[in-house]
């Protein structure tokens, strides 16, 4: 992937040097009381949860609530950072690519809104190492991979899970990473467009009506999707916006990503078996369909992955 043009965001607040220990509380507990969870389920959730999405702290609170037990996970508000936060577009490498990841994605963006009368506003990403703290989503560590905040509009990324892709799920390798770097950060941003145009509320509020996990989590499923699929939407106007972005096997790297980080994939990595009905993310067969669907169309209307079997 060819970034050295690409519009670098100031939207980042960069927290890599507060020595793993920014936030100074943030808060969060899962819920254990009585009928609580398994610790096998919470292995599985929080390997799923790894694999990039919505704050898989949420996957774990609604699957406490689902099965009756303990009580939906509390959120503290911002609190002053254990160190100096610094905001802007970052100048090391890593940090220079992720802002320019994110300038195209909110150009890009913006772009579509406009084109059907609507305003964007783009998502905050913050930087961390190990732990910080998430504000409304209460703490962030590396060991849960991205996610996307709704309350705040932020991305939480600790940027050693880029490494990770490349050496514990296999899901890129050499130059290609970079590409990797910009699906996932894109697959976060998805997350925000669905926020903006109220899907993630709307989902919210349907778990919380399911009769079990199991419907629960397959709406779960169609939002995580559906943001492969919006992925797959910047991807295919950024390069209309700049031929030759993509290089050789960029494409490629992102579908073996969404291989490695198939529902499927982690649970036989993790217990040796495949539980569709505990799916959160989807197969990596649906993974690597809706990105190419959003890649080859290019359009919103295309990601309608509720709109039938996904």
């Amino acid at each position: 992937m060819r970034y050295d043009d690409f519009r670098r965001s100031d939207d980042i607040e960069d927290r890599r040097d507060e020595g793993g220990m920014g936030g100074g509380g943030g808060g969060f507990g899962i819920p254990m009381g009585g009928g609580g969870l398994g610790i096998g389920t919470l292995i599985v959730l929080g390997l799923l949860g790894y694999a990039f999405g919505i704050d898989p702290r949420i996957l774990i609170g609604g699957a406490e609530i689902l099965t009756g037990g303990g009580q939906a996970p509390t959120y503290q508000t911002d609190r002053q950072s254990g160190g100096q936060a610094k905001r802007g577009a970052p100048t090391d490498e890593m940090g220079s690519m992720i802002a320019g990841i994110l300038g195209e994605i909110d150009d890009r963006w913006s772009e579509i809104f406009q084109a059907s009368g609507q305003s964007y506003t783009g998502p905050k990403i913050v930087l961390f190492r190990n732990v910080t703290n998430g504000g409304r989503c209460g703490m962030a560590q590396s060991a849960m991979g991205p996610f996307y905040c709704p309350p705040d509009k932020t991305i939480f990324l600790d940027t050693g899970f880029f490494r990770e892709v490349e050496t514990r799920f296999r899901g890129c390798s050499g130059n290609a990473c970079k590409f990797t770097s910009a699906y996932i950060i894109a697959h976060e941003a998805g997350h925000h467009i669905q926020n903006l145009l109220g899907i993630i509320p709307r989902v919210t509020r349907l778990q919380q009506q399911a009769g079990s996990k199991a419907e629960a989590n397959a709406l779960q499923v169609r939002v995580e999707l559906q943001a492969d699929c919006l992925s797959g939407v910047w991807v295919n106007r950024e390069e209309k916006k700049r031929p030759g972005f993509l290089e050789a096997g960029d494409i490629d790297a992102a579908l073996t990503t969404a291989t490695a980080i198939g529902d499927d994939t982690l649970q036989r990595q993790a217990t040796g078996r495949v539980v569709p009905d505990s799916f959160t993310h989807g197969s990596a067969q649906q993974r690597r369909q809706w990105f190419m669907i959003g890649y080859k169309e290019g359009t919103v209307q295309a990601c309608n992955t509720f709109g039938g079997g996904a």
